[in-house]
């Protein structure tokens, strides 16, 4: 094997997906109203862990998180409307409903860059169904590798209430590429509209479980990875969290079963708080480190070529995992020391997300400001 002495040098990747406002319901209230969409989330993530790449996301002249994305920009369209969801949460209905009440204009092929050289990996994240089956298509033929998140294919939304439902995959109109994609990742949820047993022939099928870790099926085998503790105040975005960590630790050189675990990590922390995650430097240095020592060799893990890539359990997992439960028990247990909070303390990697001012769990009194400014 070899050893990892060279720093790995990642070629740029590209996420492609809209920026979106989200507005949170609990029990017919109004909570939180925050920047929303799978792209806004998965930034973080690669930012923190140092990955470059390059964003395609198309928002409305309304949209009210500029200074928020302003490492990576949206084109602004301006006849159109920024993304919205509204999210209602209740006693009465333990998931979430979802509503799409507004949706930006689709991201055509044409909005991609023509990347000379390619792309070293793309996401295909949208999540109000402005991904077309030729969008995909083209980041197929300018990406090395290409990550997809189920939603992006299979959401459907009614005429009137915007209520988000799916298809199955087979009927979606992305079925015939998916022996082109790396991976898919899909929530347990989302998981029964794909036959992940038939899918798993063509690609890896990631499916998350929430407080349960997740599952990843491929066609020489399958596993389970184990989750982290968390407080959830809000699942939204949780599986975006999950997909970045998972998408960062594969391009990083992680063998699947580790860089599963990182999306895990991730994860865990995106539902402790509303919004794109907050990440406390000092954690975020800690998990590079733990990265570092479990590189499989000094070539981004996707470039291998050997004909059994890593998806058995990698020995001491389990202490990687515990190094990752170590080091956000540490930092937790410095800022709570310091009166800190540790998706809030302040040298951290963030999108300065001022809107976002209420949890669900009601843990602040101040007032909710809408996405136009007013209280």
């Amino acid at each position: 094997m070899v050893t990892d002495s060279k720093p790995i040098i990642p070629r740029r990747g590209l996420v492609v997906g809209n920026y979106c406002h989200d507005v949170l319901h609990r029990d017919g209230e109004t909570v939180a109203e925050t920047l929303g969409g799978a792209a806004s989330f998965i930034s973080v993530i690669l930012d923190a862990l140092s990955l470059p790449f390059h964003t395609v996301s198309k928002v409305g002249p309304n949209f009210a998180y500029t200074a928020d994305t302003s490492n990576h920009p949206p084109l602004i369209i301006p006849t159109s409307q920024t993304t919205l969801f509204h999210a209602h949460f209740g006693s009465g209905h333990p998931d979430r409903l979802l509503n799409r009440v507004r949706s930006c204009d689709s991201i055509q092929p044409t909005d991609l860059p023509d990347q000379q050289p390619r792309f070293g990996f793309g996401l295909a994240v949208g999540v109000g169904g402005e991904i077309l089956p030729e969008t995909v298509e083209k980041m197929l033929s300018i990406c090395d590798h290409v990550f997809v998140d189920i939603q992006a294919l299979i959401r459907r939304f009614d005429n009137i209430n915007g209520r988000v439902s799916h298809v199955a995959l087979r009927e979606s109109g992305f079925f015939h590429l998916l022996p082109r994609v790396a991976f898919l990742k899909a929530s347990a949820d989302e998981a029964v509209f794909i036959d992940v047993e038939e899918v798993r022939k063509w690609c890896c099928v990631v499916v998350t479980h929430g407080k349960d870790g997740c599952e990843v099926f491929c066609e020489n085998g399958a596993f389970k990875v184990a989750p982290f503790e968390a407080d959830q105040v809000d699942p939204t975005g949780a599986g975006d969290c999950f997909l970045g960590g998972f998408a960062a630790g594969i391009v990083r050189g992680l063998a699947v079963p580790d860089a599963a675990l990182l999306g895990n990590f991730f994860g865990s922390i995106a539902v402790a708080q509303v919004g794109p995650p907050k990440l406390d430097f000092n954690l975020i240095q800690m998990v590079k480190d733990e990265m570092h020592k479990r590189k499989l060799q000094d070539i981004p893990f996707l470039e291998r070529r050997d004909e059994s890539p890593g998806f058995q359990k990698p020995p001491e997992q389990d202490q990687f995992y515990a190094s990752l439960v170590t080091a956000k028990a540490i930092i937790t247990c410095q800022i709570q020391e310091s009166g800190r909070n540790l998706l809030s303390s302040p040298k951290v990697f963030e999108q300065n997300n001022a809107k976002t001012r209420l949890s669900l769990a009601s843990v602040h009194e101040e007032p909710i400001p809408s996405v136009d400014g007013k209280p």
